[in-house]
């Protein structure tokens, strides 16, 4: 450490370092943190209006998600590939006083997008409840410190804040992940905070008013739909939108590529980054499953019973780099692919394990340029 001329200390060079080194050792950072510099950009050359405590315009927020190219020459990534209008809507919802609810099959990045859409409006997506069927009244509203409850009472100072409570008192996003999964009396303690923008504190005689900026993302999955199914009172404070599985096979190649890249570097993968072929046919087979349909329409095939969502062939693409990595010569080959293609496929190993050997025998097969992953897949299936 050193010291300025006025005598404050400043880090030093080793300080900094250390700084960098912890930050680099993290697995996987915050988004306001992974982009920083898309975001300073953005901020700098943003000159649209914001809503109260928005860091970005909505133009802004909605160029930080879609991607695209600054006045000053500066790239900006997509973080979502797909349609531009859902996310227009989706910016310009949250920017009202309706709270917004992405629904959706599971992987099409709900999380993803909602982590993105906190960090760009208010610089901070960490004020995160993650909703389970053992998520309590305490997760959304606020809970004690027992300690010192049982010493002093019911004090300001006992009183654990949730994270919604915080984002309240903050003027920051909130963010639900699997509202659905939620009970559903907890579901209702929303209510409350959505309608009035208040939070009552009965045991303190006092509430939490919600600051300018407030307001929340809840995301939820169609399949889980009828677990804990949102009261209409609850549905009407937010407005919906629906994410959908990519359209093209294109959109989904692109997606898998760069958050396969994303994932590669965060793990240190000492392998190549996959060929567009290779993720090309991984994206094929799930869509082709997802479908019930070849790609051109001339063979029907029996779906299974998994979703096939982009994310679990994200998560294939990763499978066979690690196997690559570790076990092979650092290139991803059909082998690599074979174990994670049947564990993404056969959930229910006797109903599926039936779908999957069908396809490898009417599609895989049959089709030029695949006979090694049939061969691959046959010998793990």
């Amino acid at each position: 450490m050193s010291r300025t001329k006025s005598g404050a200390i400043a880090p030093d060079a080793t300080t900094a370092h250390d700084e960098s080194d912890a930050a680099s050792s993290v697995l996987r950072r915050h988004a306001e943190e992974q982009f920083a510099e898309e975001l300073e950009a953005l901020a700098r050359s943003d000159a649209k209006p914001r809503p109260p405590r928005w860091k970005l315009s909505p133009l802004a927020v909605s160029t930080y998600l879609l991607g695209g190219t600054l006045d000053d020459g500066f790239k900006v990534s997509p973080k979502y590939i797909g349609n531009r209008r859902l996310m227009e809507v989706a910016v310009a919802t949250l920017a009202t006083d309706r709270a917004l609810l992405l629904l959706g099959v599971p992987g099409t990045a709900k999380s993803w997008v909602s982590e993105h859409l906190a960090a760009a409006i208010a610089g901070d997506s960490t004020m995160l409840v993650q909703g389970t069927a053992g998520t309590g009244e305490e997760a959304i509203r606020y809970g004690w410190n027992y300690a010192l409850l049982l010493a002093e009472g019911p004090t300001d100072k006992a009183l654990v804040p949730s994270p919604v409570m915080r984002a309240m008192k903050e003027g920051k996003i909130a963010r639900v992940e699997e509202l659905t999964r939620i009970p559903a009396e907890v579901q209702d303690t929303l209510i409350t905070i959505l309608s009035e923008k208040t939070l009552p504190v009965p045991e303190l005689n006092s509430e939490v008013q919600c600051a300018k900026g407030f307001n929340m993302i809840a995301t939820a999955n169609n399949r889980d739909k009828g677990v804990n199914e949102l009261s209409s009172a609850l549905k009407r404070r937010f407005n919906t939108v629906v994410l959908p599985t990519p359209e093209t096979a294109d959109e989904e190649v692109e997606i898998v590529r760069t958050r396969v890249e994303s994932l590669g570097r965060a793990l240190a993968f000492p392998a190549e980054p996959p060929g567009l072929e290779e993720i090309r046919r991984v994206v094929t087979i799930f869509r082709e499953l997802r479908d019930g349909q070849t790609a051109d329409g001339k063979t029907k095939v029996k779906p299974p019973s998994g979703t096939m969502s982009t994310a679990e062939a994200i998560s294939v693409v990763n499978q066979g780099l690690a196997l690559a990595a570790h076990f092979g010569d650092g290139v991803m080959r059909p082998a690599d692919m074979a174990s994670g293609l049947v564990g993404a496929v056969v959930k229910d190993p006797v109903q599926d394990r039936v779908v999957w050997l069908e396809y490898l025998e009417t599609v895989v097969k049959e089709r030029d340029g695949w006979k090694d992953l049939y061969r691959a897949c046959r010998e793990v299936v």
